[in-house]
This record gives structure tokens, sequence and C-alpha cells, in this order.
């Protein structure tokens, strides 16, 4: 079994990442850290407990980060348009019997790559400021994990929150930077593959067959989604998987076709959150996904989440 943690903004999409690795034999949750993005911090922490216990997984820590970006400033406002004012698409789960993990993100990342030294993947799918905080506290964890694998990023597709920039980047580009050029073992997951990963709207009949909390609740929070993406990309019919790819490639790398790249930030003005290539090739530091096997890992996928 695979020793990870996800780091969380939950989030719809975020949702169907934990259920997926939940029900994956292959990986080993050592916990979840919250962070902020498509909802606030407490936010996140909520829906993660909520969906941990609709899930049986209640026994899985649950550890929020901190509040404000990298920098000290205050985030950005969450994305309800997106994901709902509950962050997950105003789609309703039982109030969580279980509680939140005393301590923060980072001091958790910490203590547990400590613990599993070179056996422990990191699946941020939200902003990086826990593992930028983590990595600034105690450098020495950077040689002591065995990957990154980041749900973010558009290198060589457009952005989806401004024209330059995906969502996770821009909402705490400076952590992003700081990651990217710390010399993690980076596997950038971005809108050049998740966008190819669709989920259409006709598996929610399916799931709501099912007749479980968990299916019940996952279909109305994706038909929020979906018809979010109709608003912003008429025609469409589903919504990309994007969070849950980052898990797929956790069980199977081969999900994806990546190529080392140098990849910087930028962290302000009009192309603040643009993740770009530089000419620097000589001198990779992510590998970055550019192909994706969707039909195969969709199906993988469905045959799991629910």
């Amino acid at each position: 079994m695979k020793n990870i943690i996800l780091d969380v903004d939950t989030g719809i999409d975020d949702a169907l990442a934990i259920s997926y690795a939940v029900h994956s034999p292959e990986l080993n949750i050592l916990g979840i850290t919250t962070s902020f993005g498509n909802t606030t911090v407490p936010e996140a922490t909520r829906n993660t407990l909520q969906l941990l216990e609709a899930l049986g997984a209640e026994d899985i820590p649950v550890i929020p980060g901190v509040d404000k970006k990298f920098n000290g400033d205050e985030p950005h406002e969450k994305t309800a348009s997106i994901h709902g004012e509950n962050g997950i698409g105003e789609a309703v789960l039982p109030p969580a019997t279980t509680k939140a993990s005393d301590g923060l993100a980072h001091d958790f990342i910490i203590s547990a790559v400590r613990e599993h030294p070179h056996d422990i993947t990191l699946l941020p799918t939200a902003s990086q400021v826990n593992l930028a905080t983590a990595i600034n506290k105690d450098p020495e964890i950077i040689s002591l994990i065995d990957e990154v694998i980041v749900m973010g990023g558009a290198v060589r597709a457009p952005g989806n929150i401004t024209p330059y920039a995906e969502a996770n980047i821009y909402t705490d580009p400076e952590a992003a930077q700081l990651t990217f050029q710390s010399g993690l073992p980076i596997t950038l997951t971005g809108l050049d593959v998740t966008m190819q990963t669709m989920l259409e709207r006709s598996v929610l009949n399916e799931w709501r067959d099912k007749d479980t909390v968990l299916s019940r609740t996952l279909a109305d929070a994706c038909d929020f989604y979906i018809d979010a993406y109709i608003k912003n990309n008429p025609g469409m019919n589903g919504c990309a998987l994007h969070d849950p790819l980052t898990v797929g490639i956790a069980i199977d790398s081969s999900f994806v076709k990546t190529e080392p790249l140098k990849i910087d930030v930028v962290t302000d003005g009009e192309y603040e959150g643009q993740t770009f290539e530089t000419h620097e090739k000589d001198h990779p530091n992510i590998k970055v996904g550019l192909g994706v096997d969707a039909d195969r890992f969709v199906a993988h996928f469905l045959e799991r989440v629910v």
C-alpha cells in the first residue's frame, strides 16, 4: 500500500477524490489536511469530516490548515458559483460526530513525512500553502517525500479562473512557486490533462439508484457542478474530474504521460497564477502531465467512487 496525505479544499471534485481514494485498496490515507480555495478552511474541514462519516472512514484524521496565503494576505473569495455556498453544491450531509484533529496541517505533514521517510506521497488538490509552510519550517523533509502529485496549473492550456491561471495555483501563487522551485519530486496534473477526463451527467442517475447517503450526495453535488460547467461551456454535459485524477495517478501512474519541464509561476500582475515553461530545458523541475488515457481512467474511477 502507498501512504498518502490528501490536501484538499472540499469542494465537489475534492469530495469525489476523497471517495475514490477511500475505496482504493492500493492507498493508505494517513490523514487529510484542509486548505482554502473552493471553500474556507472551516468549511473544507466540516465537509471532509461529514464525507468521511458517510464513507465509514471517520477514523482518518482531518487536520485544518492555515487560513492565510503564504505571504500573509487574506485569500480570495471562495468559488461559490462553481461549488455552492457550502462547497458541495448545496448537497446535504448529516452533521459529523467526529472532530478535526488538534494542531495544524503543516505540522502534521512534517510529522507524517518523518514517520514515513521515502514512503509517502502528498496529493495537494487545493492551494499549496500547507505544503509550502511545511517545507519552509522543516526543509529537510523535501528529500524524504517520495512524490507530490499536484492538481494545478495550465501549462499549454488556457486557465479556468482567468484566461491564464488555473484556480488552485491562482489561490496562492507564492506557495506554488516555492514548492515548484524547492526540489520536491512534483508531478503536475493540470488542465492540460484534467479537462479531458469527463464525468457525464447520465452517470448520476446510476449513483442515485444505489440509494446510499454517499451516492445521493455526490450525485446532487455533481448536478450542481455540471450546471456550473454548462454556464461557462455551453454544449458540455459533464464536468472534469480534476482532483480525482491525482488519486488515479497515485494508484497507476500510467494514466498520464508526463514530460520533464522547467516551470515557473507568475506571482502578481495580470498573469498572476500562470504556470509557464521557461527556456531552461536542461534544468527541469517538474514532471508535467501532457497526455492522459482518459477512457481508462474514467472507467477505473467509476468502478470505485460510490
